[in-house]
């Protein structure tokens, strides 16, 4: 377990952008969607810098829940600052819920994968990246390729 939080802190610290903008998450959320459609993957997509939103996708076969199951992993990365599956990962390594360890109900706060946080060098966090719609870790898995795939295809 304390291998699995190392890797998820170290990608939080590799997967930072040089700046984060409109246009930035319009090309991630794209990607996404293609990415989902092509793999007939039932998601939703979310993307925020601050209080704006801007990107959102509900693919078919998707439901409101989805969007309430986002609203709560981007409260929960906005909260602590790390991905939506490390602070779940962190939590079930402790044998704590998320009401026993910070007081927080889990109503509000999502501690399952899927929400990343955006990163700027030099800044800090602005926003999130998330998909709702698959297992847990699947959800995070296909937010960091995203990511990952857009660092590599600015350089």
């Amino acid at each position: 377990m304390d291998e699995m939080l190392r890797q998820l802190l170290q990608e939080e610290q590799e997967l930072q952008f040089e700046n984060f903008n409109e246009t930035t998450a319009w090309k991630i959320g794209s990607q996404l969607v293609e990415k989902a459609l092509n793999g007939g993957l039932t998601v939703t997509i979310d993307i925020t810098r601050g209080d704006h939103q801007l990107f959102h996708a509900s693919l078919p076969g998707t439901s409101a829940d989805n969007d309430e199951w986002i609203k709560r992993k981007v409260r929960l990365v906005y909260r602590f600052g790390h991905s939506s599956f490390y602070m779940g990962q962190l939590l079930k390594s402790k044998g704590k819920n998320i009401e026993d360890a910070y007081l927080l109900s889990e109503k509000e706060y999502a501690p399952h994968g899927g929400c990343f946080p955006v990163i700027v060098k030099g800044t800090g966090m602005v926003g999130t990246i998330t998909v709702s719609g698959l297992p847990q870790e699947e959800d995070h898995k296909l937010v960091v390729q995203a990511i990952r795939d857009f660092i590599t295809q600015e350089k």
